[in-house]
C-alpha cells in the first residue's frame, strides 16, 4: 500500500519538483499540497497523511511552527524538515524540534532515501529514527 505524503513549501517550483519525485516512486502517493504552514495544518487534519515534507521558510506560518501545531493534532506522523538552512537548524541548540530530520535543499536527491529510510524504520516500529 503507498504511503500518503503531504508536501509544504512556498514555491511553486519546489512544489513541482517534490510532486515528480513523488510521481516517480510508486511506493508513495501525494495527497495533498500546501503553499505555507498555516495551509500545511489545515491539509494534515483533513487527509491524515504518512509522513509529511515541510519547508523551513514559509509565508503565514514558517515549517517550525506548523511542525508544533502538527504533532499536537497528528503525533505519530514524522515530519521532514526540507530546508536551505539544513546547517543553520542541527545541533543541540534545535534537538527540540518537532521533525524527524532535516534534510539540505541543496541534496534534494538524497530526500527520498530518507523517506524511504524513514518510512521503513516506522514500519518496524521504531518511534524516532533520528534519535
Amino acid at each position: 500500500m503507498a504511503k500518503n505524503m503531504l508536501i509544504a513549501d512556498d514555491s511553486p517550483m519546489i512544489r513541482r519538483m517534490l510532486r515528480r519525485l513523488v510521481e516517480a516512486h510508486e511506493d508513495y502517493d501525494l495527497c495533498a499540497e500546501a503553499e505555507n504552514g498555516a495551509e500545511a495544518i489545515a491539509l494534515a487534519i483533513k487527509h491524515h497523511p504518512d509522513l509529511i515534507v515541510l519547508d523551513l521558510e514559509m509565508l503565514v506560518m514558517n515549517g517550525i511552527d506548523a511542525a508544533r501545531e502538527i504533532k499536537k493534532i497528528l503525533p505519530g506522523v514524522p515530519i521532514i524538515l526540507f530546508t536551505q538552512y539544513a546547517d543553520v537548524v542541527t545541533g543541540p541548540a534545535f534537538a527540540h524540534l518537532s521533525v524527524y530530520r532535516v534534510v539540505s535543499k541543496s541534496d534534494a536527491v538524497s530526500l527520498f532515501g530518507h523517506i524511504h529510510s524513514l518510512t521503513s524504520s516506522l514500519a518496524v516500529g521504531h518511534k524516532n529514527p533520528a534519535a
